[in-house]
Order: structure tokens, then sequence, then C-alpha cells
């Protein structure tokens, strides 16, 4: 018995990445999936975003654990997008226990160069797509009666100031008390409401030339290597970028009874880069 045996999933961000990861492994312990993700590029992030061939890759990745999984393109800016698919996972499924609100974007500016489209569209995606997640999905969870799950992926970046994303930065720490509040709202419910906060993951959003250019702006042309040289600095644990199923390791502790009494908090997987 796995330790999410029959129970169900909804992940945001699901195409790749971390939003993969997570799915892979929660099938691995037993939970059927809903994964849901954008296939059309965002305007405003500068690195190519998931693709529908990513997601054919994680509902491939799913069947081959012979778990059964429903994979929608739905843009979590998009609310009547995203409750038609939780709708439709719950009619196939029948039940509603973890929600991994995990979707996001990365840009970088100087607060004062940002444009008023770069700033909505963070705000857009990583702020209000998170609540719209939630709206969603949540109801399917308190009418089930069971209690379960939800954990919204912020970021270091909430907790540690840096140069040029300040936007990013106030869409992540913003999660924090919209899941303090889903905390306490929903606790009565048995439903446990947690931020996970990493520091630099190995992932698309990070493995970009836009990432190696704000890390390395003493190169004209910085590469992947000349990311690692800078990103060794910002950890105290010797590491540059963590890898995705540690993440999704923290976030197993959160959604499983091993975190049975868990709530409100924000679970930091930062390999010392607050210290």
């Amino acid at each position: 018995m796995g330790r999410v045996e029959g129970k169900v999933a909804f992940i945001t961000g699901a195409a790749r990445g971390q939003g993969r990861s997570h799915a892979i492994k929660l099938a691995e312990e037993g939970a059927d999936i809903i994964a849901v993700d954008i296939v059309d590029q965002v305007e405003s992030a500068p690195y190519a975003t998931a693709t529908a061939e990513d997601l054919a890759e994680t509902v491939k990745a799913v069947e081959a654990l012979d778990r059964r999984i429903i994979a929608r393109t739905a843009d979590i800016r998009d609310l009547a997008a995203l409750t038609a698919v939780a709708q439709e996972g719950v009619a196939e499924f029948g039940r509603l226990d973890i929600v991994l609100a995990n979707a996001g974007i990365s840009s970088m500016a100087p607060l004062l160069d940002l444009t008023e489209d770069q700033w909505n569209e963070m705000i857009d995606i990583n702020l209000s797509g998170a609540w719209k997640t939630l709206k969603a999905t949540v109801p399917h969870i308190i009418n089930g009666g069971r209690g379960g799950s939800v954990v919204i992926t912020s970021s270091l970046a909430a907790m540690v100031a840096n140069g040029n994303n300040g936007h990013y930065s106030a869409a992540k720490a913003g999660l924090v008390s919209l899941m303090k509040t889903a905390a306490k709202e929903w606790a009565p419910h048995n439903i446990r409401v947690n931020t996970i906060h990493p520091t630099t993951v190995q992932t698309p959003m990070i493995l970009n030339d836009a990432t190696y250019a704000l890390f390395r702006p003493d190169l004209e042309k910085p590469g992947y290597d000349d990311f690692i040289v800078a990103a060794n600095t910002l950890n105290a644990l010797p590491v540059p970028v963590t890898e995705p199923i540690d993440i999704t390791n923290a976030v197993m502790y959160l959604v499983t009874d091993d975190g049975r009494y868990v709530t409100g908090t924000t679970h930091v997987v930062d390999a010392g880069g607050a210290l």
C-alpha cells in the first residue's frame, strides 16, 4: 500500500519540472492524477514554457505506473477552465484529496524597468492563479468529507530579497497570506494547507539564458557552467541547485499522514539559502 493509495491529486504545472515530479511520485504512492498545464507560450516568460508534448510525457510516465490520469490544457488564469477540469476529474475518479497549486512563471527586471504587462502577468499567474486553483478544487475536498491537503508552491524569494525579481517575490509572498487564511478557514473540514519554499531547482524555469544572464551579469553570454559558479554562492550547503525530487519529497510529507497535523506552515527546502 502506498502512502496515498486510493487518493486523487489535482496538480497544476504538471507538464514538466516540479509538477511532473510530483505527479510521478504521487502515482508511485498510489494516487490517481488530474494534471493541468498551459501549452501556449506565456508572453512575459523569457524562456520556452510547457508544450503539449511535455504534458503527454507526464501522462505516459503516470500510466507506466498503472495509475489513472486525466490531463487537460488549462490556463490557471481561467477560473472557468480550471473548474471544468476539476469537475471532470472528480466525476471520473469519484473524489479529490490533494491539491498542488504548483504552476508559475519567472521573469526578471529591476522594479522601475518592469512594464505594466510584466507586472500584471506575474501577479495574474503566480498569485491570482493559485487562488483560482483553490477556488476550483477545494469545494470538492470539502464535499467529500474526508479532509485533505493543499500545498501551494511559493519560493525562497518570498523570504529573501534579491534584485530584479520584485514582482515575482511579491507574488510568492502573497501566497503565504493566502495559505494562512485558507489553513484557518478550512481547518474545520480537516483540510491542511501549507506553502513550500524551494531555492533554485533544476527545471526549465531556471535553466535558461535569461537566468544565466541574471546570475552572471559580468559575462556577455554566460552558460550553464557559468551559472553554476554563481549559484554555488547562494546556499549554505555545498549544492548549487536542488532537484525536482527534493521538492517532491517535501510535498509528500505535507500531503501524507506523515504531516497529518502540519498546517499553516511555510515549509522551506533551501539548502540553507536563507541563512
